[in-house]
């Protein structure tokens, strides 16, 4: 079922006109976050204001990816939900992700849409009981592109609910500006005179999401040894006493993307 036909121009439960962001402030506070954790902790709150359980924010996946972690730029998504994705290759039967492919313009999958598709595997039966376990039985998809045409999406999940008007108007402009501010940030250690890899790169985005090095080895398909190996080699590079202050000076110094 398409977006338009399934948005309402009425409130749902939880959210008032009062919770909701307003255009110019929000454009300004998102133009102000300097890092990679600022824009986590701003999308927390903005998950919070609309009634959502948690957010994923990616590049739209090429046809040939198999894992959602490597399209996954930052997400407060329980790290059990991402592996059990990947693991059980859901990234390959995606209806949103399939979606995403073909359109622009916003949509959201309900759980019970996805379930009665067919195609899928026996083992996604066990995702979706996941997925109902922690909450999430919509996702509302907001595609996204930066100013150099990278396409990518704003994937924010919880109830089923119908967006109010206002509010999807409201996620989709935040949504753009969030994913602009990401590539700005992302451009700055491109730039800059220090190289680190990207698995460097990557275990110290995780690290600052809040994520063990279990949970990274998870969501990125490596060992934990492998892990601690990069975030001590990153951590020398950075010239830091342990790996808090190598995520701190990290983010300082722009190389988080």
């Amino acid at each position: 079922m398409s977006w338009n036909g399934r948005m309402q121009d009425t409130m749902t439960a939880g959210i008032t006109d009062v919770d909701l962001p307003r255009g110019g402030d929000f454009a300004s506070e998102i133009a102000a976050l300097e890092t990679q954790f600022d824009i986590i902790r701003y999308m927390r709150r903005i998950t919070q204001i609309f009634s959502f359980k948690t957010f994923l924010i990616c590049s739209i996946p090429a046809i040939d990816m198999d894992r959602l972690s490597a399209a996954t730029v930052i997400s407060n998504m329980p790290a059990e939900l991402l592996n059990k994705y990947d693991s059980l290759s859901m990234l390959r039967f995606s209806t949103g992700v399939r979606r995403l492919r073909e359109t622009t313009m916003p949509f959201q999958v309900t759980l019970d849409d996805w379930e009665q598709e067919s195609g899928k595997p026996a083992s996604a039966a066990e995702y979706i009981a996941m997925l109902r376990e922690n909450g999430i039985f919509q996702a509302n998809y907001f595609p996204v592109h930066d100013a150099e045409g990278g396409r990518g999406a704003v994937i924010l999940m919880g109830p089923e609910a119908d967006l109010p008007m206002t509010a999807a108007m409201e996620l989709q402009m935040i949504a753009i500006h969030v994913y602009n501010r990401l590539a700005e940030i992302g451009s700055v250690w491109k730039n800059s005179g220090t190289t680190l890899s990207e698995r460097e790169i990557q275990c110290l985005s995780w690290t600052a999401a809040g994520k063990t090095s279990a949970e990274i080895a998870g969501i990125l398909g490596l060992s934990e040894h492998t892990v601690n190996h990069y975030l001590n080699h990153v951590t020398k590079k950075l010239d830091a006493v342990n790996r808090t202050q190598a995520v701190v000076k990290a983010m300082k110094k722009g190389y988080i993307s």
